[in-house]
């Protein structure tokens, strides 16, 4: 037999208020007002199931009962005092909530289901209140520790607040059914779009073709010698997006200043030189077309950070400002091995598979591409032939590999001084995209156009040798690698590293962001 259920005070029986005098916010009240409800009134749960959970509750006889009802829920049964007391039973909690008497105390105590909305706010509310006081205190008691990283406690804590802000403190766990639905949702959605693509579209017609665009969650590793214009090429791609399709990027420089990257994107927007805009001796019709190009480029949505050595951490939590304040889709890190992985020194190989890891894990999170920028090693002139990158060539870390969703390489034969393939087609101002990795997709190679004196990428203007298309070149021939290495006067001890980058500090009229909108 059930026992008596004999309404007594709820006492403060968190640690952390103890020996304080004081109570955690609550509402218990409303707590039984809102419970009672849902057993008197069987829509009523429609109301409140996008705004409580099961911890909500202060009480913990009341988060299983609401878990109980949320079960009910799951099988399509109707929820009143007698299927929720039988739910109960079966999870043999009945007793453990105050029996059947207390079920009937909580619906005794509704006069109208009229304001249950209202009450099932204030119950996450005030549980978020907790959340905060909780948090406090846990970051309180390890800063008095001082046994912890600062920065690790910094991102920690921004962590649990990002994640209490956005109503999700723990992942749940999803059922097919739910998963299902949102796929359906986006295969509608893509089926909308007059372009076929799912993702965010680079702007590269053929290369868009074999991605169907960068995908929410991946980390996409695009990877080249020095000098064969990485940055000239997600610059390109990041003008694609911001100016020409109106798409929200931010852009993190390691390596070069915001100016100097502002200037690149005129330079290739304005198709004006480089050395041209470095002296500042235009023509009238230079001026005239620099102009009318910097109306479109000023409203752009591109953010632009060029923070030096900036940490894994610090990157996290600008991802998060910049989504929340910008609504950015997609984010570009210009370079890898630039960046730090923060905390207790590690070996190099070590610190990249953190950043590697890392970066994937804040896609996932974020629920957007993340484009990393990263260096070959000197494998690909060691080995001669037609100094094509392979995934064994990624710099310092084999995690580098593992870890990415796609890996693309950028090859320009005309730097290594090839100017016609082996059936003798040109090879001057060819771009060759190679996709060695594509974990949702076909691995392919794609021809791009380069203009050196712009630094720009841009699909082919013609229709002859160089053509928007995927291809297989003839150079993938191992037998044609000592022929090609001998025509370019190039050995395999020929040394094509860029001189070596050290970061300078910025200077005191810099924010601590240092996120520039373009």
């Amino acid at each position: 037999m059930a026992k008596k259920f004999t309404p007594t005070k709820v006492e403060p029986t968190e640690s952390l208020f103890a020996g304080t005098g004081k109570v955690p916010p609550q509402a218990i009240e409303f707590e039984e007002s809102v419970l009672g409800a849902l057993m008197l009134e069987k829509d009523a749960i429609l109301q409140v199931t996008e705004i409580l959970k099961a911890q909500y509750f202060y009480k913990e006889e009341h988060g299983k009962i609401y878990t109980a009802i949320e079960k009910l829920v799951s099988k399509n049964t109707p929820i009143d005092i007698n299927t929720v007391s039988q739910q109960l039973k079966i999870d043999k909690q009945l007793d453990e909530v105050g029996g059947l008497s207390y079920l009937v105390y909580l619906t005794n105590r509704i006069a109208s289901t009229a304001h249950i909305e209202y009450h099932a706010r204030i119950i996450a509310q005030k549980y978020t209140q907790r959340e905060l006081i909780r948090i406090g205190a846990e970051m309180q008691k390890r800063g008095f520790e001082d046994v912890e990283d600062v920065a690790v406690m910094l991102d920690e804590a921004e962590r649990s607040l990002f994640e209490l802000t956005d109503g999700n403190i723990k992942k749940e766990v999803e059922s097919m059914q739910q998963v299902l639905r949102d796929a359906y949702n986006q295969l509608i959605e893509a089926s909308n779009r007059d372009d076929g693509l799912c993702g965010v579209p680079s702007g590269f017609e053929a290369l868009d073709r074999l991605t169907l665009g960068w995908q929410k969650s991946d980390l996409i590793i695009i990877a080249a010698r020095p000098a064969m214009g990485k940055t000239a090429f997600v610059l390109s791609m990041a003008k694609n997006m911001a100016v020409d399709r109106n798409i929200p990027v931010a852009v993190f420089s390691l390596e070069m200043s915001s100016v100097q990257l502002v200037n690149r994107v005129i330079s290739s927007t304005a198709e004006i030189p480089s050395s041209t805009l470095k002296t500042g001796k235009l023509t009238d019709a230079q001026w005239d077309t620099l102009n009318g190009k910097l109306h479109a480029l000023e409203s752009a949505p591109m953010y632009i950070d060029d923070t030096p050595a900036l940490s894994i951490n610090e990157f996290r939590s600008k991802i998060r400002r910049l989504i929340s304040t910008h609504h950015i889709k997609i984010a570009i890190v210009d370079y890898l091995q630039l960046m730090t992985a923060g905390g207790t020194p590690q070996s190099r190989e070590q610190e990249v598979s953190t950043i590697s890891r890392s970066l994937k894990a804040i896609a996932k999170e974020a629920g957007i591409p993340i484009i990393a920028l990263s260096q070959l090693s000197r494998n690909v002139v060691q080995r001669g032939g037609n100094m094509r990158p392979q995934l064994s060539d990624l710099r310092e870390s084999g995690a580098i590999e593992q870890d990415a969703d796609m890996v693309i390489f950028i090859h320009r034969p005309e730097y290594y001084g090839l100017k016609v393939d082996e059936d003798g087609n040109s090879l001057i101002g060819l771009a060759e995209i190679i996709v060695a990795k594509h974990r949702n997709g076909a691995v392919d190679d794609v021809r791009l156009q380069f203009k050196s004196e712009f630094t720009q990428f841009c699909d082919p203007e013609t229709l002859g040798q160089i053509q928007a298309q995927t291809f297989r070149s003839k150079m993938n021939d191992d037998a044609s690698e000592t022929s090609a290495t001998a025509g370019a006067g190039i050995t395999p001890d020929t040394n094509f590293d860029a001189p070596a980058f050290t970061p300078q500090m910025p200077g005191s009229d810099m924010s601590p962001v240092n996120v520039v909108p373009f």
